[in-house]
Parts: structure tokens; C-alpha cells; sequence
């Protein structure tokens, strides 16, 4: 287990609930791109996929975590996206 992977995980997973919360509440997906959410939710799977398979340890929670809390920040922006379309028609 490293001290710096944790730190790492901490730092970025503490930028997710702030994002999450902006998204909900604004309902709009300005400034926000689903590729680098994809792309970020990518890289926690290939860590978690690192961790089962070659160094299984506790800091496999924080990519979980991560990974839980950027699949929220997605089905938000594809909220808000529909939200959008919807408004758009009116």
C-alpha cells in the first residue's frame, strides 16, 4: 500500500462530491465533458483492475469510491442533458 497512491485518490475523490453538487443543482452541463468523465471513470477501472489482480490491499476502496462518485457525475450529465433537450423543445 502506498502513502502517495492514497493521497492521489484522496486529493481527486474530494473534487468529485463539489462537481456532483454543481451538476445537480445547476441542471445544466456547462463546462463539463462526458469524454473526460469516461475517460477519468476508465482509469479508476484499470486501477481497480490492478489492484485485484496484482496488488490486492485497502486502497482498492478509494478507486471504488472514485469510480461510484464519477458514474454519478455521468448519469447527472446525461440528466441534465435530457433536461436540456426537453427545454429546448418547449
Amino acid at each position: 500500500m502506498s502513502i502517495f497512491e492514497i493521497i492521489m485518490l484522496l486529493c481527486f475523490g474530494a473534487a468529485w462530491p463539489f462537481s456532483i453538487y454543481k451538476s445537480y443543482a445547476s441542471r445544466a452541463n456547462s463546462g463539463k465533458s462526458i469524454m473526460f468523465l469516461w475517460i477519468v471513470l476508465m482509469g479508476y477501472f484499470a486501477g481497480i483492475i490492478h489492484k485485484l489482480k496484482y496488488s490486492y490491499d485497502g486502497v482498492i476502496y478509494l478507486y471504488i469510491l472514485n469510480s461510484v462518485m464519477v458514474l454519478t457525475d455521468m448519469l447527472i450529465y446525461y440528466r441534465n442533458a435530457k433536461l436540456q433537450r426537453i427545454g429546448n423543445r418547449e
